[in-house]
């Protein structure tokens, strides 16, 4: 039986320890492919814990896929294949094998602190024109007001246009204000576990900027692989700045790794965190076989772009690591921002760069001016590093996970509870609606419109009309009002 002492949790709920426990365990090799992991009951009575402790830290290894679970059966640790550990890494890098740690102090109008050192702005679905018809519309993502810290936000800007005359007319670097970018960096570290610098981060106003100075960095001679199903803008960001784009399917546990390999893709840009628009969840294993995928290319020129769009909006168990937090072999671009966590208007993304890609940057592209407001960097800089936007994530999770019960309950109390499913409903701000109906998706939509629904279908992001799925529908909650829900669902029954 399986055994770990619960000293030295530090800050750690229960199952947040045990799960780190058991997922080192998986990771050093203590625990290998198959192994049977005791069964719950047995585990909280070995430890002394509840069930219910056991039951968290296994959900969330199953969510990263560490292990899995056969009904009747139990629960077992999965096959890591393809996984390099650090070490391992080292042994074949000096350059990270001599990497030293570097502890940064600064002293700023942020604060004193030291640091151990849309897609993304995923505005996915299109903003829809005004509609005087359109009562309910669950395909765009856009933000309630009622839940914007406005007080906040006019008391910060009100204190920074006080205090900081001299930094406010002063132009920042090409790359922003390094008050934000070392703000981010804490914030990753906290939030994401992402050891990064500020000096590896880039500020832009949209990722659709940054985008074009990654294909800049990167080269246009390059193949760029995106998502089938996916957002549809992404391609035509690439394709627009002339380079050559493939799609590669996605299949029930992330992207098709042998189609990926099929492609001869340069640069892979995917969102393993929580996939627009299926709400899949890469496994790590899947991940560990993409970074293999990246690290084997003889020209060092494989790269993946992590969009880490809404991984702030995990409703269950804890945020799933990012794919850049387990790269060993510098090959993952990340890519966030802050239009689902703050407001779809807030035009604020950033970007972190691998080290050997940022010296690029640094020779080849510092010209570059930073594309925002000097005024916004310096809010955005405090809001984060005086602890206002960890309480605003910690209110909005509360928040939007309220607004998913009411919805998931109200349809499931529906008349259209007999002829659909509800998928991927616990990870960020969407989640699909399956339905056993003969109808296309084309009457489908029809009918919604005529009943006052704005909606979209699974079928809208596929690149092949053939491929699609149909009888699939995206259900977007950000920007929807607890109260019109009941009306919003009677609406929908009658499109069926």
């Amino acid at each position: 039986m399986l055994t770990y002492s619960f000293e030295n949790m530090g800050n750690d709920t229960l199952y947040e320890h045990l799960y780190k426990l058991i997922k080192n365990d998986i990771l050093n090799g203590t625990l290998t492919a198959g192994y049977k992991l005791p069964s719950k009951r047995a585990f909280a009575k070995n430890l002394n814990i509840s069930t219910i402790t056991i039951e968290n830290a296994y959900s969330q290894l199953i969510a990263e896929g560490y292990i899995y679970s056969i009904p009747k059966k139990g629960y077992f640790v999965s096959a890591l294949d393809g996984i390099m550990l650090r070490t391992e890494a080292a042994a074949n890098n000096p350059k990270l094998e001599n990497e030293q740690e570097t502890t940064i102090t600064i002293n700023s109008s942020v604060g004193n602190s030291s640091f151990n050192s849309d897609f993304t702005d995923n505005t996915y679905s299109h903003l829809p024109d005004y509609d005087a018809n359109i009562l309910y519309d669950f395909a765009s993502n856009s933000t309630s007001k009622s839940v914007f810290p406005f007080t906040i936000w006019a008391k910060l800007m009100r204190d920074i246009l006080s205090e900081n005359h001299d930094k406010l007319m002063t132009t920042t670097p090409g790359t922003g204000s390094y008050e934000l970018r070392f703000a981010i960096a804490r914030h990753l570290m906290d939030f994401r576990g992402m050891n990064v610098k500020p000096e590896q981060i880039i500020i832009g106003a949209g990722t659709e900027y940054l985008y074009s100075i990654i294909i800049q960095l990167l080269g246009r001679n390059l193949t760029y692989a995106v998502e089938d199903p996916g957002y549809k803008k992404i391609s035509q960001v690439y394709s627009s700045n002339q380079v050559k784009v493939c799609h590669v399917p996605v299949t029930n546990n992330g992207i098709n790794v042998t189609e990926l390999d099929k492609s001869n893709a340069d640069v892979l840009h995917l969102s393993p965190s929580h996939h627009f628009p299926t709400g899949i969840v890469t496994p790590v294993s899947k991940r560990y076989e993409l970074l293999g995928w990246a690290a084997k290319a003889s020209s060092n020129q494989r790269y993946i772009i992590e969009d880490d769009y809404d991984s702030e909006f995990r409703l269950m168990g804890r945020p799933i690591p990012s794919l850049q937090s387990i790269d060993v072999m510098e090959r993952v671009i990340y890519m966030n921002s802050f239009s689902k966590s703050l407001a779809s208007t807030i035009r604020i993304s950033y970007m972190v760069l691998p080290p050997h890609l940022m010296d690029k940057y640094n020779k080849l592209l510092s010209f570059y001016s930073c594309t925002v407001s000097t005024f916004e960097q310096y809010t955005l800089a405090r809001f984060i590093s005086d602890g206002y936007f960890e309480k605003h994530i910690n209110r909005m999770r509360n928040y939007y996970r309220g607004l998913r019960d009411s919805l998931v309950l109200s349809i499931k109390k529906s008349q259209i509870a007999s002829i659909c499913d509800i998928l991927e409903d616990d990870a960020g701000l969407h989640f699909l609606l399956k339905f056993d109906t003969n109808l296309n998706d084309v009457e489908i939509k029809r009918r919604a419109k005529e009943n006052g629904l704005k909606i979209s279908c699974l079928s809208d992001y596929y690149y092949l009309p053939e491929q699609a799925q149909e009888h699939i529908l995206i259900v977007n909650y950000s920007g929807l009002d607890e109260a019109v829900i009941p009306s919003a669902i009677a609406a929908l029954e009658k499109c069926f």
